[in-house]
Order: structure tokens, then sequence, then C-alpha cells
């Protein structure tokens, strides 16, 4: 497998058609979100997302690590802060972390975090603005904020959590800090499905393959309003807005009409981004 040189902190590989794989690439500080790597990541998201040879992203870390959050001993350097009283310093560091969050749930493409060990604060906010999350047996997840005297809401935690695995469940693993382990994530609904270390990121590639594998638009509307899903005021308001991508796959595509006849003809079906 190669990989894209985009920094020495992050890597970008291509190993299946359809497929690209985003790996933080600093084990010797568990991937932390240091700047030095975040700001090469909103690139690299940025970049994807642009990428129409790329259907699927699986988003993981080097090493023993996803992420363990914030580096409180090396945050590196934020760019373009020069001459900024500390106040606005801070709010410029925010809304860099900020972009990297949306730019993972801004993508076309379904992004599947591979976590592989530690996603501890931010950490754990990347994996939940992940679209799926797969962990490995040494995967576990902590809300650390909590644990630094901070509060434990950062990077829309407080929003994402209690979507994922309903609003007691998130009130006690944020307000204690405590570790959530791979076996109970998939429990309580944290990641799709936990599996042993080394079948991590070949059971995430197969799921992506799987996902490039069915027509683009239908996957991205299913993206699209599965978020606006969570964001919605109202049921009626959300039922439109999946109405209207049904509405939008079955007259501009005719993706609907060969499912039908690839299942009456016992074989599967090779949709098309258009008529």
């Amino acid at each position: 497998m190669s990989a894209d040189f985009v920094s020495e902190f992050v890597l970008v590989d291509r190993p299946r058609p359809g497929v690209a794989v985003i790996t933080l690439n600093r084990p010797e500080r568990m991937n932390s979100m240091a700047f030095d790597v975040m700001v090469p990541l909103r690139r690299v998201l940025d970049d994807v997302k642009h990428d129409n040879d790329v259907r699927a992203v699986i988003l993981t870390g080097a090493g023993s690590g996803f992420s363990s959050g914030a580096d409180h001993k090396s945050a590196g350097a934020v760019p373009h802060v020069e001459g900024l009283t500390r106040p606005a310093f801070g709010l410029r560091s925010m809304q860099l972390l900020d972009d990297v969050i949306l730019g993972l749930r801004r993508l076309h493409q379904p992004v599947i975090a591979a976590v592989n060990g530690a996603a501890i604060g931010g950490g754990l906010c990347l994996a939940l603005a992940c679209d799926i999350r797969v962990a490995g047996a040494a995967a576990y997840f902590r809300a650390a904020g909590i644990n630094n005297g901070l509060t434990a809401s950062e990077l829309g935690l407080s929003f994402l959590l209690p979507r994922a695995i309903g609003t007691s469940r998130a009130f006690e693993i944020m307000l204690t800090g405590r570790d959530v382990d791979a076996v109970e994530a998939e429990r309580i609904g944290l990641v799709s499905q936990q599996v042993p270390d080394a079948d991590l990121l070949p059971t995430c590639l197969a799921m992506a393959q799987r996902i490039a594998s069915f027509s683009r638009p239908g996957i991205e509307l299913t993206k699209r309003t599965l978020w606006s899903g969570l964001d919605a005021a109202t049921l009626e308001g959300h039922m439109q807005a999946e109405g209207l991508g049904q509405l939008y796959l079955r007259l501009l595509t005719g993706n609907f009409e060969e499912a039908v006849a690839a299942r009456a003809e016992n074989r599967d079906p090779v949709f098309t981004d258009d008529k």
C-alpha cells in the first residue's frame, strides 16, 4: 500500500479503487490533535472532498492510538495568528479545530472511523464526526475534558454523543470522564461493531468498498439526510428532505430499475450516476 505524501503527520493511501485511507501519523504522541497534525488534516479533507475518484473514506491512527485529543506538551503552530491578542488567538485556534470536525461531516463521501486505540477528548469528537465507527479490541473512548478541570463539551461532543448513544449514557460518560472499552462501545451503539485488532482495517476496507460500489448520488444523499435528521427540528421537515432525496434519484437515475432487474436476474446491480 503506497502513501501519498501530505505531511509527515498525515498520510493518504488509496488501497482500493474508490477508497481513501487517511492516517494520522504521529504515533509517538498517540496522534494527538496538535496543530501540526490538524492543519494538514484540514487540507486533506478539503482535497478528498473534491477528489471524484474517492467514494468512501477511512480515518485511522498510526501505531496504538486513534487520537489522544489535545496535545498538552507540543501543541504545534497555529497559522495566521501574528499580532493577535490571547483571546483572539484562542478563537482562531478553536475555529481551526471546528473546521476539521465539520469538514468530516461535510465530505461528500461517507467516512468510517477505524478506531485502533485511544480516542480521548478531541479524538472522541473526531470519531463521532465520522459517519460509521468500527473499534479494534484495544480501542477505548473517554470524554476527557472533565478530567482536566474543563467542560467535557467540546467540538460538538455534547451534540453528537447523546444522538449516538442516548442522553442518559452520554450524560454519565461525559460527567464521570470514565473510559468506555470496545466491548461496551459496541453494546451501547457508540460503534457499529468491534473486531480483533488485526481485522480492523480489513473490515473497514471491505465496508468502504461495499459503499463505493453503490450509486454515488444515492450514497451522498443518504449521508446528507442522515445528518440533516440529527439537526431536524421536526419529523415532518426531515421527512420532506428524505422524500426529496428519494424523488431526485428515482427521476434522474435509472438505478432503481437496475436494482429491480438485477434481483430478477440473480446478479449484482451495476449502478451509474445518470440515465
